[in-house]
């Protein structure tokens, strides 16, 4: 009986085989639907890891096949590759989109426009972030997922909610098919 023989006729092969067949499926959903993610630092609180001194780190939902059409709100958290370290992972809040006018947070600044296909974003604890106060307006391109949820720690478990908007963003507005070489 040969190598192979014994093989087919094992209890595991047809369950593995199954299983098997169901892993590029998986793999696709990982990378392209859901997936979850740890939250490091103190640039998000109190959203995320509310008490800095606690072992436990937030982890949340991403949802990656929310940003492949790139329409945005004002006020949802989002993980984003980082301008300035193309190898870091980054946990912001959008404050403002194409369009809108911001006024950073370092005095003596003047007002940001955003052009399009770009965002403003910001973490939601000023003093302890890096975020377009340093490195300026973000291409939305390199947003790969919005957080959706907090599902660990249990006692804090749902929605992620949305910031009203900030007092330092002045709303544009940008006409669909108008002056489009403008933008």
């Amino acid at each position: 009986m040969g190598i192979y023989s014994r093989v087919r006729t094992s209890p595991y092969f047809t369950p593995t085989v199954r299983a098997l067949a169901w892993f590029p499926v998986v793999m696709f959903f990982v990378d392209h639907g859901f997936s979850y993610g740890t939250v490091h630092g103190r640039s998000m609180q109190p959203t995320f890891n509310p008490d800095s001194n606690q072992m436990w780190r937030d982890r949340v939902l991403l949802n990656k096949w929310a940003v492949t059409d790139h329409e945005f709100e004002r006020g949802e958290v989002v993980t984003l590759t980082s301008p300035s370290d193309p190898k870091c992972i980054l946990t912001k809040r959008i404050i403002a989109l194409e369009g809108d006018t911001v006024q950073p947070l370092k005095h003596n600044k003047t007002p940001v426009y955003v052009p399009k296909g770009h965002c403003w974003v910001e973490g939601d604890e000023a003093f302890h972030s890096r975020d377009s106060n340093t490195f300026g307006t973000v291409p939305m391109g390199l947003i790969k997922a919005k957080v959706t949820h907090i599902l660990f720690p249990f006692e804090r478990f749902g929605p992620v909610e949305k910031r009203p908007i900030s007092k330092r963003v002045t709303i544009g507005f940008i006409q669909p098919g108008q002056d489009d070489d403008y933008w």
